[in-house]
């Protein structure tokens, strides 16, 4: 694999009244070399203004339009800016951008099109029981529908190649896009592999994460769509 350096690498952050916390999220990245793209999804705060003075791309929604919608729209940016590489990576502070490096290794090791975040394999730090029993049941629930056997199903942290990414289509604009990438991952047939990623729980972050009622949710988008398809 050539040097990060000499890849065309974009960090796609989909982010909602982040103010807060975005700036501190894109020096993270900027400070591994990565330029980071983040899409305003319809935020009433200062969440473009933040990011684009913290040095990032950014994009706006005037509405929102939801977590899927967004990276949909990063991914189809990158897509045409010539990206040889695509990694998301969540607004909240959860992820560690030093994790970003192995992603992407893993993609050339392995000769895969998708690398996907576990903090199953590696660490969680500060997750609650009552979380970790909640992303249990979506795991089976999200392997048991695309065939799939993953540790983690819903990570925001991923990588992908430009042909990987090509084969991605969101249409679930709410947190079940998460399920929804990876349906579309089994169907491609392309290569994935799981890779250990640590995911850092705050206060902040666990206010802003799913409850049993999103989770409620996304069977119904999930089950709405299969019935569609």
């Amino acid at each position: 694999m050539p040097s990060q350096s000499s890849l065309r690498v974009l960090i796609v952050i989909a982010a909602y009244n982040e103010a807060e916390v975005i700036g501190r999220v894109i020096a993270d990245v900027k400070r591994r070399g990565y330029l980071p793209v983040v899409i305003d999804d319809g935020s009433r705060d200062n969440t473009g203004r933040a990011a684009g003075a913290a040095g990032a791309v950014v994009l706006r929604h005037p509405i929102n339009l939801g977590q899927g919608a967004a990276l949909q729209t990063g991914i189809e940016y990158a897509l045409r800016h010539d990206t040889d590489y695509i990694v998301t990576f969540d607004a909240d502070g959860q992820h560690r951008a030093q994790d970003i490096a192995g992603l992407l290794a893993a993609l050339d090791r392995h000769g895969a099109d998708f690398a996907l975040g576990s903090r199953f394999l590696g660490a969680t730090i500060d997750l609650p029981f009552s979380r970790r029993i909640l992303l249990k049941a979506a795991t089976w629930f999200t392997c048991l529908t695309t065939g799939l056997h993953l540790s983690d199903t819903h990570n925001g942290l991923r990588a992908m190649t430009r042909r990987g990414a090509s084969r991605i289509s969101l249409r679930q604009n709410r947190m079940a896009h998460a399920s929804e990438f990876l349906d579309q991952i089994a169907r491609s047939g392309l290569s994935w592999v799981e890779v250990p990623v640590t995911v850092e729980y705050t206060a902040y972050s666990l206010a802003k994460g799913q409850t049993l009622g999103d989770s409620l949710a996304i069977l119904v988008d999930l089950s709405t769509q299969r019935l569609h398809r």
